[in-house]
């Protein structure tokens, strides 16, 4: 068979294998066992057609009559594709594994199967997303796609936080959609194909407007600001394996959207490529600001995803900044660079919500004030959330740094550039550079609240590790955030012909060995890790156990309890504050009046803005102006004679 033909296979073995746990019992968790083997047979599949499309090499697109006739579809297997095929076979074959524990058929005999069957249906849609060769079938998959998304996210619908955030993602999905046939439609009228080619005709406004519902349609389902609206919601009401899909590979297939559209252009104008670069580096800043101002562990997590959907964008900026200035080294970086964090994204990520699904289902909530100390109790699950903390954060040794390196050096290289409007757009490297301490403060956050200090708690206190099924696949994820953070090689040819591809023969001179200092990486990584372990080591067998044991200082205090720790709040005070003209935090100070006052309450959240501020504000307002139209169907005769009193007036003026 051909690579073609057996990713063909994976994609639609993906789609059925939910359909065993839909037949059987509701109760048996033999029937999702049956299909987590389907799903991770199909996944096998998929990465058989990527090997041999490796050794195959790039052949003719697999075409077959589509059901509309004389309509034909097609599929093609390219480095772009394999590029984002890859991080959807392995998370989804993780997210499978981890969700046979943490959402057992058994205990979940509402929505058990609906998790198995539309997981199943997502996977092979997204894989058939990044293999179509045609408009059609890309539409055909990503609607797919969004629909499976939405049972997923409305798993729980029985809460009315669920059920609002599945409303709010289905809109965004459709309008998503709705942009996605704009742009092959376009893609057809320009070319008078459906198939996916350089566009004759790149500066017409039709090929403007395609490039605008492209950016601004597949930038929704990325996430990218101010189209992230649907985003923190169904991330936080979604099970945790399936949020670690939908962050890890789903917000991707946007990316990937944008990115294939890219191909079709000959040549990009300089003004598209700073757009992109501001938006990138706008939604990298504010998205890690909003995280730091959660209290909801997952709503923190969406935020950050965000956050690295903007370093993608930065990436893809660079990219395109490259082809618009005829700087083929910055493109390639830029390529190089968005790749590999986007799958560094999807290992890091997934492993984080991995992390936060198993916290959740020890202590029963997301709120981080109701945990800490889990670190005593749930030691594995801690040591693989801090390997993905330390990784997000881009610090080395950690595959994070190696993406984000690579992008900086792209950035640096614009400094020395003659033209003056494009060097501008170094602008974007101390905005990544601001990210990555945002970022640092957030995780010391996140990290602290739930696995460090004492118990907040009861449920805290009594908490125990996830079982191997949970286990597992982060300690699998951990260790692929550990192989390319200390040996970048790994992903170097598979990068470089991702780079040619996109960039065309202008990047067939460039090697990734040889424009960025892997082999230093490598080093340094393997040098700090040697160090980290040693350390470790070190206070694990002298320092710790020798170590007095008693209350730590407290200013004479002898009755410590949890509540003098720093909560979410007062930790992310000053950071919240600095960024308070975007995240505008609602702070409910308690007054005291009284000289004996009875309890009262502080609270301080952080609301999404562009949502409560503009989005639900206009979507109010518009349904009220529409709602005196239900006067026209009131019932009364003696209105619909007016109305018709009216038109025969009109039109006698008119004429």
């Amino acid at each position: 068979m051909t690579s073609h033909e057996l990713i063909l296979a994976s994609a639609l073995l993906a789609v059925l294998s939910g359909v065993p746990a839909a037949l059987l019992s509701k109760r048996s968790n033999m029937s999702q066992a049956l299909a987590t083997l389907i799903l991770l047979c199909a996944n096998g599949i998929g990465l058989l057609a990527v090997y041999r499309w490796w050794v195959d090499g790039a052949i003719a697109p697999l075409s077959f009559p589509a059901p509309i006739p004389g309509v034909s579809v097609s599929v093609a297997i390219d480095a772009i594709s394999v590029c984002f095929l890859l991080p959807i076979l392995v998370v989804t074959s993780m997210a499978t594994i981890y969700g046979l524990q943490y959402w057992k058929q058994s205990e979940h005999e509402d929505n058990g199967r609906g998790v198995s069957l539309f997981l199943g249906a997502m996977t092979g849609a997204m894989t058939l997303i990044v293999v179509a060769h045609d408009g059609l079938m890309f539409l055909a998959a990503w609607e797919t796609m969004a629909i499976s998304g939405l049972f997923l996210v409305a798993t729980e619908d029985h809460i009315s936080e669920t059920r609002k955030a599945a409303w709010l993602y289905i809109a965004a999905s459709h309008f998503a959609t709705l942009c996605a046939f704009g742009v092959f439609a376009l893609l057809y009228a320009i070319n008078g194909s459906w198939d996916f080619d350089t566009l004759k005709t790149t500066g017409t406004p039709m090929a403007f407007a395609m490039a605008a519902l492209a950016f601004f349609g597949f930038g929704t389902k990325a996430g990218i600001m101010p189209m992230h609206i649907w985003l923190p919601s169904a991330h936080a009401q979604a099970p945790s394996h399936v949020s670690a899909v939908m962050s890890g590979v789903l917000l991707k297939m946007g990316v990937y959207g944008i990115v294939r559209v890219s191909t079709f252009y000959a040549e990009i104008p300089l003004s598209w490529a700073l757009f992109v670069l501001v938006m990138g580096t706008s939604t990298a800043i504010l998205g890690i600001a909003f995280a730091i101002g959660q209290q909801d562990i997952k709503r923190a997590l969406a935020y950050s995803s965000i956050e690295n959907i903007g370093i993608i964008t930065i990436g893809l900026g660079l990219a395109l900044l490259g082809r618009a200035t005829g700087q083929p080294q910055w493109a390639f970086l830029g390529v190089c660079g968005m790749i590999l964090h986007v799958w560094n994204h999807a290992l890091f990520k997934s492993l984080l919500f991995f992390g936060a699904g198993s916290v959740i289902h020890g202590v029963g909530t997301r709120d981080m004030e109701s945990m800490g100390g889990l670190s005593k109790h749930m030691p594995k699950t801690a040591t693989c959330f801090l390997v993905g903390a330390v990784a997000i954060c881009g610090l080395p040794p950690l595959n994070g740094f190696v993406s984000e390196i690579l992008i900086y050096l792209g950035l640096f290289r614009i400094a020395t550039s003659p033209e003056t409007l494009a060097s501008a757009a170094v602008f974007a490297a101390p905005g990544l550079a601001l990210v990555g301490a945002l970022a640092c403060a957030c995780f010391v956050k996140i990290y602290g609240l739930v696995f460090l200090g004492a118990p907040r708690s009861e449920h805290a206190a009594q908490t125990h590790e996830a079982g191997s099924a949970m286990c597992v696949p982060m300690m699998i994820l951990a260790g692929c955030c550990a192989l390319i953070g200390v040996v970048p090689l790994v992903a170097a040819p598979l990068l470089d012909r991702v780079a040619a591809g996109w960039n065309g023969d202008a990047a067939v001179a460039f090697k990734l060995i040889e424009e960025a200092p892997l082999q230093m990486l490598s080093v340094i990584a393997a040098l700090i890790a040697v160090l980290l372990l040693a350390g470790a080591g070190f206070l694990l067998m002298r320092g710790i156990r020798r170590a007095p044991s008693g209350l730590t200082w407290d200013c004479g205090y002898a009755a410590p309890s949890s509540r003098m720790q720093y909560s979410s709040s007062s930790f992310a005070e000053m950071l919240v504050k600095l960024f308070g003209w975007a995240l505008q935090p609602n702070v409910e100070r308690p007054k005291i009046t009284e000289l004996f006052p009875q309890n009262v309450e502080f609270d301080s959240h952080v609301n999404d803005t562009v949502l409560h501020k503009l989005v639900l504000p206009t979507t109010r307002a518009v349904t009220w102006c529409f709602s005196w139209g239900r006067y026209l169907q009131s019932g009364s005769l003696q209105a619909y004679l007016m109305y018709i009193l009216v038109v025969v007036v009109f039109l006698l003026l008119w004429r």
